[in-house]
């Protein structure tokens, strides 16, 4: 606390002898927080920014933003000040971009959070995206509404930028999902039906704390303890009217608590419902509405990191799937965009385009198709960078054209061989250990509060799996595509997880992450029927009526893919492929009172490999 009163102290001081004229002169927006009433007569609360030049009779294209995660903040008057100045973010940022830039900026608290009335019962439900419809409504009938709205977001807000367009609005003209789900069970909540715990433990806590408006929600988002907070803000920000904070009460008291850990602990398979609910978590996600977001014929602007969980692969099924004009860019970023993540980089690495850049080329995205001409070029395409290479490339399919399948077998001494086993009965065994990790600030950990995504040197953690290596390579080849792996192994166990690592090894030893695949035992089985969209590797239903337990000590065939990466093994260097049988930094282990002992065979009967979509330079 003695930290942040001497930080404020300095900086009203600084304010008031060289920052006074920077105060008083700061050009806002017109700002105005108000309740829009549904039809059911639920209120949800929206703010609106105007330019400040916007003439009288005016009218001016929209952008909406809605969220689960307060669509701003009560600031107390040092708050304020500390916004003014840039020292604490806030809503003005993002206010001041799109107003500058000459639209109407509308942000909402979907209902049963932030500020709005209602109850979350699930995300975004049925009831929610019918929300935002009616909002599309009132925006249309506002003054300064010429009837042309984007929408965007990141990470959840995004996914209701995307599930808008299933509305077929037809005031609604393009959207920008950034980094979002687009099938929440795969994605996310359960890769390869293991269970993410860590990141929905966090989630769900965080969620429930900020649908109690308590400030303290925000301490590990902002990396501020929650009493030097109250300094800056009190919580969501209330609506006008409500001078006396009554309606915030009334509100926040009516929000709901749902235990999201425990639902979706208890969703083990994909058809397994939400609750009490007849919603799977494929029927929220986006793909399930295909046919609605692709009748609307909206295009999207998607931008995903290669190292923000599954995103990049979601989009790509997204790309390869939707008949909607998409221009897609994958780059080395965490959730957000806000950090450079490209593992053969420093982690201090500055990110690029720059948030200004990547801010501006939103703006460009939306004048397109909200101002510059009723006939824009919709021209689809990917933008995409290869990590350790460092150069960005375009292709209008995926995979791109001008990459070779290879397989790479597991061979003798923890080799990693293109030639195929002779041996009649060569296997290898592993013991699970419960310590592996990918650590604390992996794709899937760094979600939540969009921090950097760090891989550390993983020589260490070698140690602890099975691993292949290649020998160094005699020339640069690059990697793109999703890396599938067939393992042929047995357990000692009926139940396990199976983890599989794509990694570089220098010169020098040093071990550096570049993708990885998660498949759980009992959903091992290849589905017979088509995937209900374009996906990369062999398709597991993950359904209830597929589960298979695995027989003890009897070998199995798995196969899955690993996530999309784009990367080039300079010469020199090695490629490995580790397994593991947990990730404790934030996975379910499987099963929770045993050890289980895997016997990986790599024979001419029963050979295991991965295969790789190769190109030598």
């Amino acid at each position: 606390m003695k930290k942040i009163i001497l930080f404020i102290g300095l900086v009203l001081f600084l304010v008031c002898i060289i920052g006074g004229l920077i105060v008083a002169g700061f050009q806002t927006t017109k700002h105005q927080s108000i309740y829009v009433p549904m039809s059911d007569g639920t209120k949800i609360a929206v703010d609106v920014w105007l330019p400040t030049n916007l003439k009288p009779g005016e009218k001016i294209s929209t952008i909406m933003r809605s969220t689960c995660y307060w669509r701003s903040t009560e600031l107390t008057q040092i708050g304020k000040l500390l916004e003014k100045v840039g020292v604490v973010p806030g809503d003005l940022k993002e206010a001041q971009l799109w107003t500058g830039a000459g639209y109407a900026l509308v942000v909402v608290d979907v209902r049963g959070s932030g500020a709005s009335y209602g109850q979350w019962e699930m995300v975004w439900s049925e009831q929610e995206i019918a929300d935002l419809g009616e909002i599309l409504d009132w925006i249309i009938t506002q003054s300064w509404s010429n009837g042309n709205v984007g929408a965007y977001g990141v990470s959840y807000d995004g996914n209701t930028a995307e599930l808008m367009a299933s509305l077929q609005h037809p005031a609604l003209k393009a959207i920008a999902p950034q980094y979002s789900d687009f099938d929440i069970y795969n994605g996310l909540i359960r890769p390869g039906g293991v269970f993410n715990q860590g990141f929905i433990s966090a989630w769900s806590e965080f969620h429930n704390g900020l649908g109690k408006n308590d400030i303290c929600a925000l301490e590990a988002a902002s990396g501020v303890e929650c009493e030097d907070l109250k300094y800056i803000m009190t919580g969501v920000r209330k609506v006008d009217e409500d001078i006396d904070a009554t309606m915030l009460s009334e509100a926040v008291r009516g929000h709901s608590h749902v235990d999201v850990y425990e639902i979706s602990k208890s969703i083990e398979f994909s058809n397994d419902t939400w609750g009490t609910t007849d919603h799977t978590l494929s029927d929220l996600s986006p793909f399930a509405r295909k046919n609605e977001i692709e009748k609307s014929k909206i295009p999207m602007y998607v931008w995903v990191g290669w190292l923000d969980s599954a995103t990049a692969d979601g989009a790509l099924s997204r790309y390869m799937t939707f008949s909607n004009p998409q221009k897609l860019v994958i780059g080395p970023w965490s959730h957000g965009g806000s950090y450079h993540t490209d593992p053969f980089l420093p982690a201090d690495q500055a990110v690029e385009p720059s948030i200004e850049e990547q801010s501006l080329m939103l703006v460009d995205f939306f004048d397109q198709y909200l101002k510059d001409s009723d006939n824009p070029n919709q021209e689809t395409g990917i933008t995409y960078y290869t990590m350790g290479e460092e150069i960005w490339k375009t292709t209008k399919t995926w995979p791109p054209a001008g990459f070779t399948t290879q397989a790479w077998y597991f061979s003798n001494n923890g080799a990693l061989s293109t030639q195929s086993p002779q041996e009649e009965a060569a296997a290898d065994k592993y013991t699970v250990n419960w310590d592996a990790s990918t650590g604390e600030m992996s794709r899937w950990q760094t979600g939540l509060f969009k921090s950097d995504v760090i891989y550390p040197d993983r020589a260490e953690e070698s140690k602890k799996l099975l691993s292949y290596t290649s020998s160094p390579m005699p020339t640069d080849v690059e990697i793109t595509g999703n890396p599938v792996v067939t393992l042929h192994v047995a357990s000692s166990t009926q139940d396990t997880a199976f983890h599989v690592y794509l990694e570089d090894v220098s010169p020098g030893g040093q071990v550096t992450y570049i993708t990885e695949g998660i498949m759980r035992g009992v959903h091992r089985k290849t589905s017979d029927q088509s995937s209900p969209y374009k996906d990369f590797g062999p398709y597991h239903s993950m359904e209830r009526e597929q589960a298979m337990l695995m027989i003890p000590g009897q070998a199995t065939e798995v196969t899955f893919k690993l996530y999309a990466t784009s990367v080039l093994i300079k010469q020199g260097h090695q490629m490995r492929v580790s397994i593991a049988g947990c990730d404790n930094s934030t996975f379910e282990r499987y099963p929770v009172d045993e050890t289980p002992v895997f016997t990986v065979y790599r024979n001419s009967t029963s050979p295991s490999f991965i295969n790789l979509a190769l190109r030598e330079r």
